[in-house]
């Protein structure tokens, strides 16, 4: 994923002042490592970021003066360093969707008795920031920090249904990448989706973005009405039927509210229609 992928405009806008820029590109190579790829070398992230290998050289070499990333000597590879995972740890810790949305997600974890996942809504895609873990023998658990794409899994479609028309097409139109067979690639057959979602006030999935899950998302918002992340309940795809998901939406969907309201949300969104 590139990540330029969601307000491409708006960063380039944003890097014409002097020293915005630099500033600009370091970022962007540390948030390749947030896209599930543990170690990356210079040429991939080059690559990626439309760079010269020079340029992307001089970042790494200041992050890795400082501790936001490490260097494997043997393999030439970076990844993320203690102070990246200090720094993490502090925002995850302070973050405020995440106390907000504390006794909620228990709540909803007792009332389902499914993982219960809190995202947000990060540059490029969404992040899980918290779980609470099933109490099922056979449960599923997500990577907190990984980022995601906004088109696979009913967290993501949640979120990409609520945001501002001309931001949704972008990333419709920026190309929909497969995470497994039963992802939505189609933008036509997307946007028809998210129309629906916008009705219902909810989203499910079944293996769009792992293959064996299952999941039902419905989105979160703040004060202005933007849309910041959702709450969602998963597990093995075979236990979320469409029975099953018709009895628990409705749930996921109050506890969605209840997290909202206590973010200062007064019920009206900008740009999509109210859930």
């Amino acid at each position: 994923m590139r990540i330029e992928r969601e307000g491409a405009g708006e960063n380039r806008a944003m890097t014409t002042q002097p020293g915005t820029e630099t500033a600009g590109r370091v970022i962007d190579v540390l948030l390749l490592f947030t896209d599930g790829t543990d170690e990356l070398g210079v040429s991939r992230i080059a690559r990626e970021l439309g760079l010269s290998k020079a340029v992307v050289h001089r970042i790494l070499q200041t992050l890795v003066a400082r501790g936001m990333v490490t260097l494997d000597q043997q393999t030439r590879l970076y990844q993320l360093g203690p102070t990246t995972a200090a720094l993490g740890a502090r925002a995850l810790r302070d973050l405020d969707l995440r106390a907000v949305a504390a006794s909620t997600l228990r709540r909803l974890q007792e009332e389902t008795h499914e993982t219960v996942t809190l995202t947000a809504l990060v540059p490029g895609g969404r992040a899980y920031v918290d779980q609470i873990v099933s109490t099922h023998e056979v449960k599923m658990t997500v990577e907190l920090g990984r980022r995601f794409p906004l088109h696979a899994g009913s967290s993501g479609k949640s979120v990409l249904a609520f945001l501002p028309e001309q931001r949704r097409e972008e990333i419709l139109a920026d190309g929909l990448t497969a995470l497994t067979g039963s992802t939505p690639t189609d933008p036509v057959e997307l946007r028809a989706e998210l129309s629906a979602i916008q009705d219902l006030g909810y989203a499910s999935s079944a293996g769009e973005r792992q293959a064996d899950a299952g999941s039902v998302a419905a989105p979160l918002f703040g004060l202005d009405g933007d849309v910041r992340g959702a709450v969602s309940i998963c597990g093995p795809r075979s236990r979320f039927t469409a029975e099953f998901v018709r009895d628990c939406a409705p749930r996921v969907v109050e506890a969605a509210h209840h997290i909202s309201k206590a973010l200062g949300w007064t019920g009206t969104t900008e740009g999509s229609r109210s859930p």
